[in-house]
């Protein structure tokens, strides 16, 4: 008897949409991708040409494709702006759920995603923060968590995009949530991971600049941001945001301990090829956030499927989605207004008395 497989769907085909449609239908063995949802005319065709030949049925319509036989898992990879209302009518259909970061911008409906979750608890709900699945990552978890680095108490972590001269992220930011919540979510949380998920913010405080696309101010949003965010408990967090790299992409974190150091990604390598020129050696990197963690993407997709198929935990903590836009907005709105935040020791935000 063949082995069951997870019949699953995608909705959003986009650039990472389309992606995670590939990575279950080729890389994906336990997986079966049935259908797929785009109201956009462009993907359907790259859909026609890419998925239907394989079996996939292409909707056009999301309420129709929860509809399709035997469906038991949605991935949502849609805009920001629909993820919770899609992920709340896939769970409501009685789906499984994985869902591309953030949940949502706003804090109050991200939770909302956890509360309709908590309804259903056979169902794995599971916000995708790929850098959970990196093997580098987790070998450093692993070398932090056996005691080698002592306590880790500052992480200063990057997400740094190649500049893309088009402007797309101009635009972009009217839906984003702003550059810590779109980025420096990533790194927010690889924070909550090393430092512990259970993790209660003291105060936070950041500054921004247009560099190199100044009309981003009008969305409130810069193209590059500097965080710190300090946790009760005596640890920090730096975080850094770009768009405007010039190399490519550059995603790195430094978890610093009393009794060490551990780096991931400082001097990144898109393959282990060095040219030695007339004017140096130099080396290329990857382009784009995709050249740097596309294993961790299939990773996730097979993790995930695993976890549906066998009735195990997902990897992570769905609250832990929420923790990490709380602190994102937190961020950004500290930027957008010139001042610290702070949190008592319950999370709970108050205003600092003046003298």
């Amino acid at each position: 008897m063949a082995p069951k497989k997870l019949k699953i769907a995608c909705a959003g085909l986009g650039r990472m949409g389309a992606r995670h449609t590939l990575h279950f239908l080729n890389r994906t063995p336990r997986a079966e991708l049935v259908a797929a949802f785009t109201p956009d005319e462009a993907e359907i065709h790259w859909a026609k040409q890419h998925l239907e030949p394989n079996g996939v049925t292409i909707y056009a319509d999301y309420d129709e494709m929860l509809k399709h036989p035997g469906l038991q898992a949605v991935v949502i990879a849609t805009v920001t702006t629909v993820h919770a209302e899609q992920a709340i009518k896939a769970m409501e259909a009685n789906k499984h759920v994985l869902c591309e970061k953030p949940l949502s911008t706003s804090v109050e409906v991200s939770q909302s995603v956890v509360d309709v979750a908590k309804k259903y608890p056979h169902l794995k709900v599971m916000c995708g923060f790929s850098r959970r699945f990196d093997a580098s990552y987790r070998d450093a978890f692993q070398r932090m968590d056996s005691g080698s680095i002592g306590r880790a108490s500052v992480i200063r972590s990057q997400t740094c995009d190649k500049l893309d001269p088009s402007g797309f992220f101009v635009e972009y930011a009217k839906y984003s949530g702003g550059i810590f919540v779109d980025c420096n979510i990533h790194d927010i949380d690889l924070a909550l991971w090393f430092f512990g998920q259970d993790s209660i913010v003291k105060s936070v405080a950041a500054v921004g600049i247009t560099a190199v696309q100044p009309e981003l101010r009008k969305y409130k949003d810069v193209d590059n941001g500097v965080g710190i965010v300090e946790f009760w408990g005596g640890k920090i967090a730096y975080f850094y945001s770009s768009r405007m790299m010039a190399a490519g992409q550059h995603d790195m974190t430094e978890i610093i301990g009393t009794e060490g150091k551990l780096t991931v990604n400082a001097n990144p390598q898109g393959t282990l090829v060095d040219m030695y020129e007339s004017n140096g050696i130099r080396r290329e990197i990857p382009q784009h956030y995709y050249g740097r963690f596309e294993q961790a993407f299939v990773t996730e997709a097979n993790e995930f499927t695993a976890a549906c198929l066998d009735d195990t935990k997902v990897p992570l903590r769905l609250t832990g989605a929420v923790q990490a836009v709380r602190i994102g907005c937190a961020l950004q709105e500290a930027m957008n207004e010139g001042t610290k935040i702070n949190f008592d020791e319950t999370g709970k935000r108050f205003e600092k008395a003046r003298l």
